[in-house]
């Protein structure tokens, strides 16, 4: 028995293979082979694969070239998409293949993302390269943050601070990583009141050395100069012994950290050196009471560059309370010269194009305007103005359905979380007034509750429904003001102070990488 198994030749149509009618299609045409009449059906017949190279090749010269939308699909199931940022003029250096880094992200429900990008990216960069991934609303609110969990460590990272150079200096195999999430206090200090951050007691030394200035116009002298203000004030130090934690009287000064031997004293015989605020990085304790035993919930750590792993070279305070914690914090930044004070400036987008307000009367002037145009007709009659402005807000001819349902489709709207859940997100993101959440209540199962933060504590207002005439409305005053749904709720506030101690400013959410 004999086969010919020579390459078969292609027929005038091979230019264009094509079944036969009745044959499915991705066929392959039959083999134009004679066979003998001996050959069984079970006998394996070889395929010269000069002839499937062949056929290949002639379906790639005549398919166009079509270029893969998704590459990052592609990666294997079992790692995380990694994320290739094309070269921007804004947070990286010029691409270069040979120093290409992975850096692994995670948010704040646990989802992970990991990123390649340039030895020279920054912090920024990477936000905005997540920010575009997740279609999310891009704002300079969003950060990164180092966490440590095994230190109970955490802090966010500046704009022009390099990832890859923060990922090398953590130990191998550990559990450090970087949290994608809003960070409403990076730029508090440059926006609102800086004076309000340094309390008068704690920049007194200053106010001594300069008695012609009044305490606003000393921290805006700084501000402007690019420096930052001495500041003092008593602390509480981790020590060893028997007396773990001693309250002392620390000074914060360009050459370090130090604290008083005797009192209060100023004399240099008394201050006693504690830590190197250049070589180290400051950071907040997430759970000090149960990891070092610290008397309140108010404590930051000193961390030296040079250190990897364990808790040895950590300098741990713990302040009185939040102010004097966030003062101490935005004097280490100041310190280290991080930001700019002309990073950010007022802005007016009420025109086609942007314009800077420089006067920050004229700022005050035009929010009163805008809350003064808002109009609604379920409000009372003493916060209604007439007025021709434009009105933004629902009108009351909503459905009681859609009334009772569009809060689900908004931001801030965090569903069934509880108390503690709400403030915990709250101080993550930042204890800046006004920052807020929506969410259900859990005591009153139609009601829901505004998380808001003022002067760095969490208030909780309960919202509850009502109906008259037939018609829905919520409010927080015992119906005395009513809107048709949480989304009129927050607009109003937002322009409004009305009966809460701050008008709505930054809600907090999170987004799924």
């Amino acid at each position: 028995m004999e086969l010919d198994l020579s390459p078969p030749q292609l027929n005038s149509c091979s230019e264009d293979p094509c079944p036969a009618s009745g044959t499915p299609p991705g066929t392959p045409p039959a083999l134009d082979v004679p066979m003998s009449e001996e050959v069984t059906r079970s006998q394996p017949l070889p395929i010269p694969a000069s002839r499937h190279l062949r056929q290949e090749e002639l379906r790639a010269t005549s398919l166009p070239s079509i270029p893969n939308p998704f590459p990052e699909l592609c990666s294997p199931s079992s790692q995380s998409p990694i994320l290739g940022g094309s070269s921007g003029p804004r947070g990286l250096r010029s691409r270069d293949a040979s120093c290409l880094h992975v850096v692994k992200v995670y948010g704040e429900d646990e989802s992970c993302r990991s990123v390649e990008v340039a030895a020279g990216a920054t912090a920024r960069y990477v936000c905005e390269m997540l920010v575009h991934h997740a279609h999310a609303l891009s704002d300079e609110n969003w950060g990164l943050v180092e966490y440590h969990p095994h230190l109970a460590l955490e802090r966010g990272l500046e704009d022009h601070e390099s990832v890859v150079e923060v990922q090398a200096a953590w130990p191998v195999g550990g559990d450090s990583r970087f949290v994608f999430r809003k960070n409403f206090a990076k730029y508090e200090l440059f926006k609102n009141s800086p004076h309000s951050l340094f309390p008068e007691k704690m920049v007194s030394s200053c106010l001594e050395d300069n008695p012609d200035l009044s305490h606003e116009d000393l921290i805006q002298n700084f501000l402007k100069a690019g420096s930052f203000p001495e500041i003092q004030g008593f602390l509480q130090l981790r020590g060893t012994g028997r007396k773990l934690w001693k309250r002392l009287f620390c000074f914060l000064r360009r050459s370090g950290l130090y604290y008083s031997t005797k009192g209060a004293s100023r004399d240099p015989r008394h201050l006693q050196y504690v830590a190197d605020v250049n070589e180290s990085n400051v950071y907040v304790v997430t759970q000090g009471r149960k990891l070092y035993g610290m008397p309140t919930d108010f404590g930051f750590c000193i961390k030296p560059n040079k250190l990897r792993n364990g808790h040895k070279g950590l300098r741990i305070f713990c302040s009185e309370d939040e102010q004097s914690r966030t003062c101490w914090l935005a004097a280490f930044r100041l310190f280290k010269r991080s930001v700019s004070d002309n990073t950010l400036v007022a802005m007016d987008f009420s025109g086609q194009a942007g314009r800077v307000i420089e006067n920050p009367r004229e700022a005050l002037t035009v929010a009163l305007e805008e809350a003064q145009a808002w109009r609604s007709p379920l409000c009372p009659p003493h916060l209604q103005k007439k007025t021709n402005h434009r009105l933004s807000l629902p009108t009351p001819f909503s459905s009681s359905s859609l009334s009772a349902a569009i809060h689900h489709t908004q931001p801030w709207f965090h569903g069934r979380i509880s108390r503690e859940d709400s403030q915990r997100l709250i101080g993550q993101q930042g204890l800046v007034d006004g920052l807020f959440l929506v969410r259900e209540s859990q005591r009153n199962p139609q009601g829901f509750v505004l998380s808001l933060c003022h002067l760095q504590k969490v208030k909780h207002y309960l919202i509850l429904p009502g109906e008259e005439e037939g018609r829905l409305y919520f409010s927080m005053d015992d119906g005395q003001t009513r809107f048709t749904d949480l989304l009129q709720l927050v607009e109003f506030h937002q322009l409004n102070r009305g009966i809460l101690p701050c008008p709505l400013r930054h809600y907090c959410t999170h987004v799924a990488l």
